[in-house]
């Protein structure tokens, strides 16, 4: 990568970024033809190792001070200890683990979304881990092996800030997560926007990446783009590489869900493997619903007025109401600061934010979407009056807290007992000293609807270790529902991919049986 683009910046956490981006690219392309197993997995391992010994780069670990490598154990001890607890986000059930069997089994398969619409994201960062989990990474851990890479990335650059965001970060280290990545990429971009870094070809394609992984990052390519054509008066031949990695993205998009941008129906081809309207309809409700914390119906919020919209949103039960306010403030505060400032850099930060946010606000105004812009704000307001010695303490502090809560969730679960997510943790276990904790279910069932043989999970809504393919019980009721059914394109090939078909009588009769079935079991 560093051959091809030069160097994203010096130091092993600069090659290893160039290296995650050059794998990311190589195996979204891969994915398309064949799955991401063992055979893609040792080959890359191998020549990744044939380089790190041949260009001995084992060498640059000895850059660091005494004081700097205890930083650094200290710190890696801690986020190795945070990864090894049980995963909690719901989302590791129901989208991570399925997307990641569907990769390592079968590879990007075209109308994916028909079995799941979820599906139909397929995460660049879910092909980057899917590549390194049969192997090297059977407990999908690679997230806590990122925030180690920060760790190195704030030591090597002596940018102590970023040491405060770590204890936070430990959240995710559990599960493959979007998330963790495109907080921690996005942090790493502006850091180096910000120090003057001129890479436009590979910053500018590194936050394209970071885009590719969840499109909610919609202001880091504004921010990055706008900062070398206003301020740099950098050329067009320089933006090609991230033009070519969006254009990958749109493909890889078209392929599994049947339009550029997921989950947005926006730029219809007409291919016969789109997801059926009433799916998707059902799917844009949903998100609504999501919005205001499925506190109110779709229809009770239809009826809203503009001014329920807004006191609503701001007056949800729980923490959530909470994160809102907090989240309007700082948009207020960091405009402010913006006008007091008055620097080219942090206005095209803050007008980045803004069309973020307002992306944001106007699809589904769902916290998980705008977390990225509290690390973004926090970072311009604190990053040049917080030395070495403040950071260290704060990372001190914080780690000693969110290990806690993570050790005796029972903390978490009494206080605030409205942020759900604290209710699915299961606290310490010994056996994680030595062993990532993970769970097993492996109950289902098997049906059939016209061609397509599936399971579905006995008595339990994922299919996180369900054998492939598998259809979780609401996608299937949405089906069922709209009159449409996925079906193989062709019936002795699963790799050709799905299509959704509208259910003769007969396959209609047989789609009941298996909703009458769950629904017997779930009572």
């Amino acid at each position: 990568m560093e051959n091809i683009g030069g160097f994203l910046f010096q130091g092993i956490s600069g090659k290893i970024l160039s290296g995650i981006l050059g794998i990311s690219l190589i195996w979204t392309v891969i994915s398309f033809f064949i799955p991401l197993n063992i055979n893609v997995e040792i080959p890359s391992i191998l020549l990744g190792l044939l380089f790190f010994f041949k260009n001995k780069l084992y060498q640059e670990f000895y850059q660091f001070s005494k004081k700097d490598f205890i930083l650094l154990s200290v710190s890696s001890l801690t986020v190795l200890f945070a990864g090894s607890f049980y995963p909690y986000i719901l989302d590791h059930f129901g989208y991570y683990i399925p997307t990641l069997k569907w990769l390592t089994e079968y590879g990007l398969i075209k109308g994916i979304s028909n079995v799941d619409l979820t599906l139909g994201q397929m995460s660049v960062w879910h092909i980057f881990q899917a590549g390194f989990s049969n192997f090297s990474d059977p407990f999908l851990r690679i997230n806590t092996l990122l925030i180690i890479i920060y760790s190195i990335y704030s030591i090597e650059r002596k940018n102590w800030i970023h040491l405060c965001f770590l204890p936070i970060l430990l959240l995710f280290s559990q599960s493959p997560s979007p998330d963790l990545p495109v907080i921690i990429f996005s942090l790493i971009i502006l850091n180096e926007i910000i120090a003057g870094n001129r890479n436009a070809t590979l910053l500018f394609a590194f936050s394209v990446f970071v885009f590719t992984i969840k499109p909610t990052m919609i202001w880091l390519p504004i921010l990055v783009f706008l900062n070398f054509v206003f301020i740099f008066k950098s050329t067009f031949k320089q933006f090609l590489l991230g033009s070519s990695i969006l254009f990958l993205f749109f493909i890889k998009n078209i392929w599994t869900f049947g339009y550029p941008v997921f989950p947005v129906a926006i730029g219809d081809l007409g291919l016969s493997w789109k997801p059926n309207p009433e799916v998707l309809k059902t799917s844009s409700q949903f998100a609504i619903m999501k919005t205001y914390d499925m506190q109110y119906t779709y229809e009770e919020i239809q009826k809203f007025s503009t001014a329920d919209y807004i006191k609503n949103w701001f007056s949800l039960e729980g923490i959530k109401s909470k994160i809102n306010i907090l989240f309007i403030l700082s948009l207020i505060i960091f405009s402010l600061f913006t006008w007091i400032k008055k620097k080219k850099i942090i206005t095209m930060i803050f007008i980045s934010l803004l069309i973020k946010s307002i992306v944001v606000l106007a699809f589904s105004a769902q916290y998980r979407f705008f977390t990225d812009v509290f690390f973004v704000i926090v970072f311009v307001l604190f990053h040049e009056y917080l030395n070495k010695k403040r950071s260290i303490a704060i990372f001190s502090v914080l780690s000693l807290f969110f290990i806690s809560i993570l050790s005796f969730p029972g903390i978490i679960q009494k206080y605030i007992p409205s942020f759900r997510v604290g209710s699915f943790m299961t606290g310490f276990e010994k056996e994680q000293m030595y062993q990532p904790s993970t769970y097993e279910y492996q109950r289902f069932d098997t049906f059939k609807v016209g061609n397509l043989k599936f399971n579905v999970s006995h008595h339990y809504p994922y299919s996180f270790d369900t054998p492939l393919p598998a259809i979780t019980p609401a996608y299937l009721f949405d089906d069922v529902k709209a009159g449409i059914f996925p079906q193989l394109a062709d019936k002795n090939d699963i790799q050709k991919g799905f299509i959704p078909k509208k259910m003769t009588s007969e396959e209609n009769e047989e789609a009941q049986k298996v909703i009458n079935n769950i629904k017997n079991t779930d009572k």
